[in-house]
């Protein structure tokens, strides 16, 4: 198959997303290593595509592309409950002007809400990830997830209100 992309266009329109692109896919198939496989799926799928795009917002493009190769892959492989991040998937949150303790308590809030995002159900995931980290607008949510604005609004209202009820008992203990 012959492709006729403008390779640069498609680096700059497309490839500098990529971790963006990594991160929804991380976790939508909830594995490091599937991720990886995921994208670099959905960059081939967006290569051969790319004569189809036609400008606008590149980042949203590969997001929904993304997404599908993610809706693909969970169909295909789907083997029981997805096994939760380990330590190595957490990122590290270092400040220099704190102690060990602070650095502590922070990489351990950071984990709780981590683990509280992972056990959310996969349609609210995916929007707290992409409103939530990816920092996108309702519209882009919508595009890429293929869903009216008031839907992504309702999820994530809803993902927000479940977040809050898996911490709460956590931040109670703590009291």
């Amino acid at each position: 198959m012959q492709l006729n992309t403008d390779t640069a266009r498609f680096e700059s329109a497309v490839m500098v997303h990529l971790d963006s692109a990594w991160n929804l896919a991380r976790w939508m198939v909830r594995s490091e290593h599937d991720a990886q496989d995921v994208v670099q799926e959905a960059c081939l799928r967006a290569l051969r595509a790319f004569d189809a795009f036609r400008g606008g917002d590149g980042r949203c493009w590969l997001l929904t592309i993304v997404r599908n190769t993610c809706c693909t892959w969970l169909e295909k492989n789907r083997r029981g409950a997805p096994a939760a991040f380990t330590d190595d998937d957490l990122e590290t949150l270092e400040c220099a002007d704190s102690n060990p303790a602070d650095t502590l308590m922070r990489q351990l809030d950071t984990e709780k809400v981590r683990l509280a995002i992972d056990k959310l159900p996969p349609e609210f995931r995916e929007i707290v990830i992409l409103r939530e980290l990816e920092d996108l607008s309702y519209k882009e949510i919508s595009t890429i997830a293929q869903i009216p604005v008031g839907t992504v609004m309702s999820r994530l209202a809803r993902a927000r209100k479940r977040l809050q009820e898996i911490l709460s008992p956590e931040i109670l203990k703590e009291a």
